[in-house]
């Protein structure tokens, strides 16, 4: 039993936890942002997503795991791509820009209801010290912040980023056609990018810029309760 007590006490359940807390944070950023391309397309005519059972919140249905490391590692990462036909949009170039933006969108909303939620763990922390509250809001303020990256990320115009959809539907269709089809190449341009640090700079920003956008509007519930509570 001493030898079991000295094992345990060695441990760093700290480090565990945090561990824990930012590979949570990454499947449901990640997994909320596909599961709205998904329903997206769906809403715009197109099974595709739904054939593939992709219009779920499991998680194994869409993580990648070089995709979901690098989000962990760099705050920026991807998943499985999923999958739309484009041919039974009614507009399709016009269905394909909204069924791209659907995830950056699903992240800003995914960012602010954590910021929400946030604000009301701080009010019971500050307020009535419930001290489980911390770790609540660990995850909540690492989600927002790995959500508001993959939202600002995802919108650059690099292909298959969502970015390069949205750029290319305002492009004639004999364009769109030639560029969709070098869009595999945009992933080994975004590596590059990605490694060298040359993304860093312009991405931090307008993360930072979008987390303090938000903070002011999703304080509410902070001031609310203190007004219920006074």
């Amino acid at each position: 039993m001493d030898a079991i007590r000295a094992w345990f006490a060695q441990l760093q359940f700290d480090h565990l936890l945090q561990l824990l807390i930012t590979v949570a944070g990454c499947v449901l950023c990640i997994t909320f942002h596909e599961t709205c391309h998904g329903l997206a397309a769906y809403a715009l005519g197109d099974p595709t997503a739904k054939r593939a059972g992709r219009l779920t919140l499991n998680p194994l249905k869409h993580i990648d795991i070089f995709g979901l490391v690098m989000l962990a590692v760099v705050k920026f990462g991807w998943a499985k791509p999923v999958p739309v036909d484009m041919r039974n949009f009614r507009n399709p170039k016009a269905g394909m820009a909204i069924t791209a933006l659907a995830g950056p969108v699903s992240n800003v909303l995914l960012t602010a209801v954590c910021m929400m939620l946030n604000s009301v763990c701080v009010f019971y922390m500050v307020n009535f010290q419930v001290e489980w509250l911390f770790y609540v809001h660990q995850f909540l303020v690492y989600t927002a912040i790995l959500s508001a990256g993959l939202a600002v990320f995802n919108l650059f115009p690099v292909p298959p980023l969502d970015g390069s959809k949205v750029l290319f539907a305002l492009l004639p269709s004999d364009r769109y056609a030639r560029l969709m089809r070098y869009e595999h190449y945009g992933m080994l341009l975004l590596m590059v990018l990605l490694f060298t640090g040359v993304l860093d700079a312009p991405l931090f920003y307008l993360r930072d810029g979008l987390l303090d956008m938000l903070s002011g509007v999703c304080s509410w519930p902070y001031s609310l309760l203190q007004v219920l509570y006074s």
